[in-house]
């Protein structure tokens, strides 16, 4: 015991300044960049009702109280109740989590695999390089929400298939900057040194070349949470996306935004809220966080 002591002190002592490095960066964030900060804290509470759903909602997101079908805001039910009677707070808070694994999971997946294809074709150049980016340009000519509701008319129905319907349209345009950035570091030396040294394209590719575009892939994956998570509320709206009984905010105006808008106007109020809050607090964060990766903007 007493010989493991010192090692354990050791190990503390090593990361405190990697610690104290994170908590100054984010310090210097929160003072330099407030609105940067309330869209991460935004974005952290949507992480926090998402994770934390069954301790933060009232009620069960599918039973039904034919009772208390379209109530309005009351102590027992703070933001009324839906056509069936389920509580709309409940549903809201389960459609946070929704949200949040279609718009972590698209961001994901499109910045992913775009930022591994932008690389793998500067690495290549000459045709190759040709070749990827004419396929992108297609890719790019068909806006994000039709090219979207052609891949879920297709696959169907499902978050899986809506992860994937987002994500295809995103894999270009995470590819085209991905590219530019990783067209200079083709030319570093390290790269050469690496191809002098007889390493396979794919470890200069994965281990040499993606990690140098990390700045403009972070960029990319937090611009793609906004609009997935915009796209997701879109596709359910139309009855292309997540599939009754599934808690989505989307899916909640479906049915609210027109029959209801008169006489049950909460329905449509709040899930519209809870999507333009989370969307607001993605795009404030992504913003600020370009601003603080860009160097340029950095040294002014």
């Amino acid at each position: 015991m007493a010989i493991g002591s010192p090692a354990a002190t050791l190990d503390e002592l090593v990361d405190e300044p990697a610690r104290a490095r994170w908590r100054g960066a984010v310090i210097d964030f929160c003072r330099q960049r407030p609105l940067g900060a309330v869209g991460a804290a935004i974005v952290l509470a949507n992480l926090v009702v998402a994770l934390g759903v069954r301790g933060l909602a009232p009620y069960d997101p599918l039973a039904t109280d034919y009772g208390a079908m379209l109530g309005p805001p009351s102590a027992a039910h703070w933001l009324g109740t839906d056509a069936f009677g389920r509580d709309v707070l409940t549903r809201i808070v389960y459609g946070s989590r929704t949200a949040m694994l279609v718009g972590f999971g698209c961001a994901a997946l499109g910045a992913t695999l775009g930022a591994v294809i932008g690389v793998t074709s500067a690495y290549f150049g000459g045709k190759v390089d040709l070749a990827v980016q004419r396929v992108m340009d297609i890719f790019l000519a068909f806006p994000l929400i039709i090219l979207a509701l052609a891949v879920v008319s297709i696959l169907g129905n499902g978050i899986a298939n809506v992860i994937v319907a987002i994500a295809i349209p995103m894999i270009p345009r995470a590819g085209l900057v991905t590219r530019s950035t990783a067209l200079a570091i083709r030319e570093m030396p390290y790269v050469d040194a690496a191809r002098a040294a007889g390493f396979h394209h794919h470890r200069i590719i994965l281990r040499h070349m993606l990690p140098n575009v990390m700045a403009p892939f972070l960029i990319m994956l937090t611009a793609f949470l906004g609009q997935a998570i915009l796209l997701e509320a879109s596709l359910s709206f139309l009855g292309l996306g997540v599939a009754e009984p599934t808690p989505a905010w989307g899916l909640m105006l479906r049915g609210a935004a027109v029959q209801f808008a008169e006489t049950a106007p909460w329905l449509a109020l709040f899930p519209g809220l809870a999507i333009s809050l989370a969307v607001f607090g993605f795009n404030l964060f992504g913003d600020s966080l370009r601003d603080a990766l860009d160097p340029r903007l950095r040294t002014l």
